[in-house]
């Protein structure tokens, strides 16, 4: 039965006497790995770092800049990413921006100065863009409202165990053949699983490994699987009153602070411990594992924390905030690395933090909450926007501070700081979690 000549409703007995197929794993299993691949290409230039450096010549402060610039564009490109995304569709989006990503990681490892490394890092940002948009849209049509956040939380844990478990991997790659191969290496994975992912995604109605029933479950629970799209008219004014609002405005600062914390460890955390802490680079492969799996842990926690408290009768307003809060102050103890010496201390206290900052992710199901009706792709937008301005600054501002003074201690006195404002924001600004209406209605 081919499920594009049936609508969701169609042979309702048939459907609830067959036992429903589970090809939405199936899809969810490539959105895991496109994200970890999606993550490993944006931070693998932490683990080239400090040969890559020597090699080409690259002062903290050159290198800073070469963190940063994948976020100058990345941050730039989320409107037309999306804009993409609603013109070509799924697919092919992913597919394009997947392989060109993954192009131009591999071509780092040919880079001959900071010029060269420069251009590849902006270029990696543009295409990466719209890939969490369409992990987003992929997650609306093929899951119903009541799977849809633990969907969403397994392709964000995968942000992190895959860090967690490849970064060993990638670290003897880098001492066994150099940064210049571990880029190459990286990027062609990209590019096959670009192949795999043109070859094996489908929409829900266009599955043949979807059946009626299935389709039917999804549908139910709210998702679309005709195909058919609903378009909001975009207006500037909405940027605006989004923005005006407290809850909107507070989030929006809570979710810098939050992402300083992540890009510091996707960035600057592997140069940290080799010269700060002086330990050889093969052990940085190894120790570098743990506060990755810490943070992914963090990330099932802050959901599991929260339907907890929901389900104890405790306020949506509470049960979603009080997480992110505890999350955002735990983080804030990265700076006590600047007071211990050994090893081991560090390393716990680095766990701690990253673990805190996993939990406080959550951030991302408020804007569920809050976004007004026909207004969550731009509300999550703009989130998104002030969240990659954390990837744009904190490098640079760590860079600028590791070049000035030749230590890290500031750099995570700033990290801890701006943690404690995000925090503080979410105490002060952020107010009742509920969603936004307008006076006027949204077209």
């Amino acid at each position: 039965m081919n499920p594009m000549t049936h609508s969701p409703a169609a042979h309702p007995r048939a459907a609830a006497t067959t036992r429903r197929s589970r090809a939405r794993f199936g899809i969810l299993a490539l959105l895991v790995v496109g994200t970890m691949i999606n993550y490993l290409d944006r931070s693998v230039a932490g683990i080239a770092a400090p040969s890559m450096s020597h090699d080409l010549g690259l002062t903290p402060a050159l290198l800073g800049v070469i963190f940063s610039a994948f976020s100058w564009t990345y941050t730039a490109s989320q409107i037309p990413g999306g804009v993409l995304l609603d013109r070509i569709g799924t697919k092919w989006t992913y597919f394009f921006a997947l392989t060109l990503w993954s192009l131009f990681t591999g071509l780092q490892g040919l880079a001959l100065g900071f010029a060269s490394l420069l251009v590849m890092r902006l270029l990696i940002g543009i295409f990466e863009a719209p890939c969490f948009p369409t992990n987003s849209r992929v997650v609306a049509i093929w899951f119903p409202q009541s799977e849809r956040a633990r969907a969403t939380g397994i392709y964000t844990f995968a942000e992190y165990i895959g860090l967690a478990f490849l970064s060993p991997l990638l670290f003897w790659l880098e001492h066994r053949y150099g940064w210049r191969a571990l880029f190459g290496i990286v990027g062609t994975v990209g590019v096959l699983f670009g192949v795999v992912w043109a070859l094996s995604f489908r929409e829900p109605h266009q599955s043949k490994r979807a059946n009626q029933a299935e389709l039917d479950y999804i549908a139910g629970g709210g998702g679309v699987v005709d195909g058919s799209k609903q378009h909001t008219h975009f207006r500037w004014s909405y940027v605006g009153a989004l923005l005006k609002r407290r809850s909107m405005a507070g989030i929006c600062l809570g979710q810098f602070a939050c992402n300083s914390t992540n890009v510091f460890f996707l960035t600057w955390f592997p140069t940290y411990l080799a010269t700060e802490r002086h330990m050889p680079w093969l052990k940085v492969g190894v120790v570098a594992v743990l506060p990755f799996i810490a943070a992914s842990v963090g990330t099932l926690a802050g959901g599991w924390i929260s339907d907890a408290l929901l389900s104890r009768g405790v306020s949506l307003n509470w049960s979603r905030k009080l997480p992110v809060i505890f999350g955002l102050l735990a983080a804030s103890t990265i700076v006590l690395a600047n007071y211990v010496d050994s090893t081991t201390a560090v390393i716990a206290i680095l766990c701690c933090a990253y673990f805190a900052q996993g939990m406080s992710a959550l951030a991302w199901m408020i804007v569920s909450d809050i976004a007004p009706k026909g207004l969550l792709g731009l509300s999550g937008g703009i989130f998104n926007l002030f969240a990659n301005a954390a990837g744009i600054v904190t490098p640079l501002v760590i860079g600028l501070i590791v070049n000035a003074t030749g230590s890290f201690v500031y750099a995570l006195a700033f990290i801890s700081a701006v943690t404690l404002i995000g925090a503080l924001s979410y105490i002060f600004i952020v107010g009742d979690i509920k969603r936004i209406e307008f006076d006027e209605p949204i077209a």
